[in-house]
């Protein structure tokens, strides 16, 4: 099935790996078909937002039947480029980076840290997780072409001077958990994670929002 990328909204986009681990799960436990509502259930996302967003990229239901789970799941594999693994680079071994070497994206088949980085002599040389840490000196030497992504946890105050390191680097894109909105090119993607402005906005709207 061929769609344009490009006509895809972003907010749509990102749902899609959302859509892709619930439908895999039902793969997993033998279900053949799923409902909207059902996928409305599970996501937290209205069936009318589902529908739109599939609606992006063709006939994947039918009326009166639903979606057939393998389908779904062959082509949410394929649109996610599940196939293809990508190499990702962490910035900084304190407890949370330590956090995700550990994690390692387990539960995701299509990225994987490689490689980390930090300037503490306890923990440069040594393996967390499975994964070597480097020196934060020999970033330039080894990051190479195949490592397009990062992941930034390193202290606030640092953080701009890393990611002009890693941009000149060539990494595309950079996952950032500090609280800095920090500059990169335009051809740079970057999503930002503040985990206190996310417990904030949650606990405000638990004030503001009751849900009954």
């Amino acid at each position: 099935m061929s769609f344009d990328k490009n006509k895809i909204p972003q907010a749509t986009a990102k749902r899609l790996p959302l859509y892709y681990r619930f439908i895999a799960n039902l793969h997993a436990s033998g279900k053949q078909r799923v409902s909207s509502k059902e996928l409305s259930d599970a996501v937290k996302v209205d069936s009318a937002t589902i529908r739109r967003d599939f609606s992006y990229f063709g006939a994947l239901g039918k009326k009166g039947y639903g979606y057939n789970v393998n389908y779904l799941l062959s082509f949410f594999r394929q649109t996610l480029s599940q196939d293809e693994v990508v190499k990702v680079c962490l910035i900084g071994v304190g407890n949370l980076g330590t956090a995700f070497l550990h994690y390692n994206f387990m539960k995701n088949n299509n990225s994987k840290i490689v490689m980390a980085f930090d300037v503490d002599p306890a923990k440069v040389g040594t393996d967390i997780g499975g994964v070597p840490v480097y020196h934060l000196d020999d970033l330039e030497s080894k990051i190479t072409g195949e490592l397009e992504v990062a992941i930034l946890t390193v202290p606030v105050q640092v953080s701009q001077p890393i990611t002009d390191r890693l941009v000149t680097s060539g990494i595309k894109g950079i996952l950032n958990f500090t609280p800095a909105r920090l500059n990169v090119p335009e051809d740079i993607r970057i999503h930002h994670i503040d985990l206190a402005v996310e417990l904030q906005s949650l606990i405000y709207f638990l004030k503001h929002y009751p849900l009954s």
